[in-house]
């Protein structure tokens, strides 16, 4: 059996809060999404700027794999 990313679209949504949580005491975070990865879901973690390069940041919450993209600021459209 291989190690690809099954999590559910339910199991990525149970996350998403905790992730928001988790990330906010670490870096600025803009906002925390689902997004696919490999076979399932997972989150995505929108940062305000890029963490500091001493930052240790999870690479998942439980269980659900974190991908972190550097978004900036949000503009009104």
């Amino acid at each position: 059996m291989d190690h690809l990313n099954t999590h559910t679209l339910e199991e990525a949504r149970a996350a998403k809060s905790r992730a928001q949580e988790v990330f906010e005491a670490l870096v600025k975070v803009v906002g925390v999404g689902i997004t696919r990865v490999e076979n399932g879901y997972g989150l995505k973690v929108n940062l305000l700027t890029p963490p500091p390069a001493d930052a240790i940041l999870p690479t998942e919450v439980d269980g659900v794999p974190v991908r972190l993209e550097v978004v900036g600021q949000p503009k009104k459209r």
